[in-house]
Formats: structure tokens, C-alpha cells, sequence
């Protein structure tokens, strides 16, 4: 699926969709997989960015039911809206800190140039009070937050993105220098935030945690929620 495809205001049916192709899974991801590779759905993560991280919440919240159980939650630069007061429908955000009980660990990524606008005729693309921080404020432990500094709410795409919609990605948002960069981060913070939740294997995130100047990207903000400690870099 296309990461910027252009929809309406109301993500009810993409909800729905998505629990459908989750059912899926238990009957249909088999065939399509080599005989020898047996899916675990027992450790199911689910993702989502800009409006999918929206997306990604709402099912993990129950907006949606599914057969099927969640065990890690990542939304990249998620967004409710066009502004605090303006959610798109179904709303997620409920603006009560720690409200969202969702029994999962929860990683979200922040881009420092979301909230920003491009150009005075657009409004920003990751407005400030429907996004990332927001969504983070309102997860339980363990949640994770880090946020890249200069590097906009497209900049984890392709570098070079076809068509008009694809075009209309270096336009809309306002960018960093590359995307490059972001990519890098976005995909290694994913699947260090896997490896530590679905399989067990810390040390990849601990890592980061403690030497926050090996990613590939400047880091703005990094905030570790869980019963044991809050580390706060800003």
C-alpha cells in the first residue's frame, strides 16, 4: 500500500479494512509463504505512519475487533487531525495522560519539522496537538519516544516517489536535506523496538538508550517510559 495515498477525512473504512486483512492472516498468509516458513501470529506488531499511525491506534485501542491479539504497537509520526479541537473521525486521542490501556509495549517516532509549516498556502503535516507527542503523553509503560530534529513527516519515504501524489510528497511537508537519513533510523529503531519486544533481545534498544549519537540522525527527543525509569533527552 501506498504511504501517500490520498484519502478523506474519515478513517472508519480504513479501520475496517485493515482488521479484515488481520483476520486474514490466520487462513490466508500461509499460502503465500514458502512451506518451510511458519508464521508466528502469536507476536503480531502493528505499524502505521502519519494517518496509519492513527489507523494503527484505533485498532490496537479496539476500535475494530480483530481475531487476532497485538503484541507491539509502532506509529510513525502518527496524526489525529488537522488541529487540538479539529480530530479527524473516529478521534484517538482523548487528551488524558497514560488513558490509553493497551497492554503493549509502544514505540512512536517524531519528526522535528512536522509541525512546521512548508509554505504559508499549506498547513503543516504533523500539526502540534495531534501528533506524535500527544500520541506518546497518553500510553501506558513501556512506551518509547524519539523524535529526529531535522527531518520532516515524509522524510522516511523513497527518495524518489512516482507519480503526482508521489511528486506532491516534496511539496506539501517541509522537508530536511534527505530522507536518507531518516529511513536509516526509522527502520533501525523498528526493528531494534521488535527484536526487544517480540523476541527478547534488549540489547540493540539499550544500546541506543545509552549511546543516542549512533543513530543516523540527530535525535531531539528520546523518552523511555517503563516501570522502571524515565529518561528524558531534550
Amino acid at each position: 500500500m501506498s504511504l501517500y495515498r490520498v484519502a478523506g477525512p474519515d478513517s472508519e473504512d480504513e479501520i475496517k479494512t485493515t482488521a479484515i486483512i488481520i483476520d486474514w492472516l490466520t487462513t490466508g498468509l500461509h499460502r503465500l509463504l514458502p512451506v518451510q516458513v511458519q508464521p508466528n501470529l502469536c507476536k503480531l506488531g502493528l505499524a502505521g505512519h502519519s494517518r496509519g499511525g492513527k489507523v494503527a491506534f484505533a485498532l490496537a485501542l479496539g476500535h475494530a475487533k480483530t481475531t487476532l491479539k497485538f503484541s507491539a504497537l509502532m506509529g510513525i509520526d502518527p496524526v489525529d487531525g488537522m488541529d487540538r479541537g479539529k480530530q479527524t473521525h473516529p478521534p484517538i486521542l482523548t487528551y488524558v495522560p497514560r488513558s490509553f490501556n493497551l497492554n503493549m509495549a509502544v514505540l512512536v517516532i517524531g519528526s522535528g519539522l512536522g509541525e512546521l509549516k512548508r509554505n504559508p498556502l499549506f498547513p503543516p503535516c504533523a500539526p502540534k496537538g495531534v501528533s506524535h507527542q500527544e500520541f506518546f503523553d497518553e500510553c501506558c509503560p513501556p512506551a518509547y519516544h524519539f523524535v529526529a530534529k531535522d527531518y520532516g513527516h515524509l522524510d522516511m519515504l523513497d527518495d524518489e516517489t512516482k507519480g503526482l501524489r508521489g511528486k506532491a510528497t516534496y511539496c506539501l511537508c517541509k522537508n530536511g536535506k534527505a530522507r536518507e537519513p531518516m529511513r536509516m533510523f526509522v527502520g533501525g529503531v523498528m526493528v531494534a523496538f521488535m527484536k526487544a519486544y517480540l523476541e527478547g533481545e534488549t540489547q540493540i534498544l539499550l544500546t541506543l538508550k545509552d549511546n543516542p549519537e549512533i543513530a543516523p540522525v540527530e535525535l531531539l527527543i528520546i523518552t523511555y517510559l517503563d516501570n522502571i525509569f524515565v529518561n528524558n533527552l531534550k
